[in-house]
């Protein structure tokens, strides 16, 4: 028994080597089958592995690598990926293997394609037999793929009442060609003189190294009456030429550009930033609320894939579909940004106006100058605000029991800590009252008010007129800072407007704004945004503030608008920079009507002399347009 037993386990392990070693038949889902080889090749595909790919083919027609290097560039193809890989049929010496293709098309999106790999069995090797049906299946050989691709209609931005302030129209592009330029700072001079760009930015242009001699460098575009204008003057400067071209034009050159900013291609900094669904070429919001508003304003763009016959025929294969732009309502108001943009138009300084709803901080008007410098002054630019800020002082002083009435001195000079503070001009008044001293924008009684105020008490009058808050205009804004007084001389400083305190147009406009409805409201530019924060003042304190500020115009530094009926405001005179005397921004703050306002000139001097003509002008502007109808 035992013998056999041994005989009959030695035949058995003799079986299994024999078995072992005997062809298997290649079955479905086991190594080195059809699915297998499927899965290395896509892989491959994926890595635009050519060279991979070639290896697995039964035969690689000629222009194997141009039939691949045409699909994509025809279609835009910059990635692929593989799914759903399943055998659909196997025998002997064939197979077939189905998979779904998600070739992403720039600029259009995901193209899914249910396709085919076709295999032949050579030897134990299951190979590739190549055909464009792998592409999609209704290729054949000698057919090609193509595509169409369009944006639909640009929306509009709109004002406040859903009228459009952006419609399409001509401009005229003015430029250079770098090659036919003869003297540089001449071309810089004249565009200069002619439409306010700066001589450095030209000059840039000129300088780049990519430009082509005769490639057309555009610098501005201006309204054909503008082009008329100039005309005369640049064309005969060698180097400077003009195109035509259709954009989109806004009631009146200049009005809101900052704030509603400009369309062009884009630029590879853009690109970067849009992402999907753009490409080079496209048209884009390039600044302003044009480029915040992108991806509303545009929409999706159209398009189809298609594969073209060798007879001509062509297929529709798939379609993208698009969307249509959505409008955006702003908060701006044609007569308020009309009149604002009046009142700046022979300025030649840096300079801003800004008007929002004293009842809910919408914007209803900003404008910048110069147009031809790409900050938008009155949203982003931080400057200390001077003696507007008395303003805010004033609340905290009213809030601490002083009266309009209250008797305060107005001496030269008032010291605190280790530092001593003058009146503008070396002014004194003597003996005075809170109302007076507002008036006539005392420094030196102002400085020893408020230090007798509690530790915190001008810091939480600063948070009540939005210092220090954070909110989204709807474009950037850096809003309002109060930094915490380091010491008694700081602290002084801070109490006029100066030291360390910053603030833009924009927000000292919410300021003066809030002295109107004892309300502080954040400001924005979209009609159908969420309001944003909002502060109370003290209980008593904006009528107290309202007769102050009429003060100002009534009797004090702003005397020369006294004829505006209902004016209230606070002029500033900031100082800046390190020379003696310092220089000086002009500003004034204003409120009228339910229009809460900052008037501001960088570098401008004195806010009564500068900045009050400008806000009358504007208003005075403001009452034409509204008597009138227009």
């Amino acid at each position: 028994m035992l013998g056999r037993t041994v005989i009959t386990w030695v035949g058995l392990c003799l079986l299994l080597l024999l078995s072992a070693c005997a062809p298997r038949a290649v079955r479905r889902g086991v190594p080195g089958g059809p699915e297998d080889v499927a899965r290395v090749y896509l892989e491959a595909w994926t890595r635009n592995d050519l060279v991979a790919q070639h290896g697995m083919l039964v035969e690689a027609p000629a222009d194997f690598d141009a039939q691949h290097a045409r699909w994509r560039q025809a279609l835009g193809v910059v990635a692929s990926r593989f799914e759903g890989i399943d055998l659909e049929s196997e025998d002997e010496v064939a197979a077939v293997v189905v998979f779904r293709a998600v070739h992403t098309l720039r600029g259009l999106g995901d193209w899914e394609v249910e396709s085919r790999l076709r295999f032949e069995r050579r030897g134990k090797r299951w190979v590739v037999r190549w055909t464009p049906e792998v592409f999609h299946p209704e290729a054949r050989i000698g057919d090609s793929f193509g595509r169409l691709r369009a944006w639909g209609p640009r929306a509009a931005l709109l004002d406040v009442t859903g009228a459009p302030l952006t419609v399409p129209g001509e401009v005229i592009s003015i430029g250079v060609y770098p090659g036919r330029v003869r003297d540089g700072a001449a071309v810089a001079q004249a565009l200069q003189t002619q439409l306010g760009l700066d001589p450095t930015r030209v000059q840039a242009v000129l300088r780049s190294g990519g430009a082509q001699p005769e490639q057309f460098l555009a610098l501005i575009d201006v309204r054909p009456e503008r082009y008329q204008q100039v005309r005369p003057v640049l064309a005969p400067v060698p180097g400077i030429f003009f195109r035509k071209k259709t954009a989109r034009l806004t009631p009146a050159e200049g009005f809101a550009a900052h704030t509603l900013g400009r369309v062009g291609e884009v630029t590879a900094e853009a690109l970067q930033a849009l992402g999907h669904p753009y490409q080079a070429g496209d048209l884009v919001g390039l600044s302003g609320l044009e480029r915040a508003q992108e991806r509303t304003l545009a929409g999706s763009p159209s398009g189809e894939v298609r594969l073209v016959r060798r007879s001509g025929e062509s297929v529709v294969l798939h379609r993208f579909d698009g969307a249509p732009g959505t409008p955006v309502r702003t908060t701006l108001r044609r007569e308020v940004q009309a009149a604002a943009e009046a009142a700046l138009l022979d300025v030649t300084q840096p300079s801003a106006l800004v008007a929002v709803d004293t009842a809910t901080g919408e914007v209803l008007a900003v404008a910048s100058r110069p147009l031809g410098e790409a900050l938008h002054r009155a949203l982003t630019g931080r400057y200390p605000p001077g003696s507007t800020f008395k303003v805010v002082t004033a609340e905290a002083l009213l809030a601490s029991g002083l009266k309009p009435d209250t008797r305060v001195d107005c001496p030269v000079e008032a010291a605190a800590g280790r530092r001593r503070f003058r009146n503008f001009e070396s002014e004194a008044f003597g003996a005075s009252t809170l109302r007076q001293v507002f008036a006539l924008s005392c420094n030196t009684a102002f400085i020893q008010l408020s230090a007798r105020l509690n530790r915190s008490a001008l810091e939480d009058a600063a948070r009540r007129f939005g210092f220090g808050v954070r909110y989204d205009v709807g474009l950037p804004s850096p809003g309002a800072t109060f930094p915490e007084p380091q010491d008694d001389a700081d602290r002084a400083a801070a109490s006029m407007g100066q030291g360390r305190v910053l603030a833009t147009p924009l927000h000292m406009a919410t300021v003066a704004a809030a002295v109107d409805t004892g309300r502080w409201h954040a400001p924005r530019l979209l009609a159908d945004a969420e309001p944003g924060p909002e502060e109370s003042l003290r209980a008593g304190t904006p009528e107290a503030l309202r007769n102050l500020m009429r003060a100002v115009v009534m009797e004090g530094t702003a005397k020369s608008a006294a004829g505006i009926q209902g004016l209230m405001g606070k002029t500033g005179t900031a100082e800046f920079g390190t020379l003696v005397p310092p220089e000086t921004h002009a500003w004034f703050i204003g409120l009228r009507g339910g229009i809460g306002f900052a008037v501001f000139v960088e570098g401008g001097g004195v806010g009564g002399r500068v900045a009050v003509p400008l806000a009358t002008r504007f208003l005075q502007e403001l009452d034409a347009t509204q008597s009138s109808g227009r």
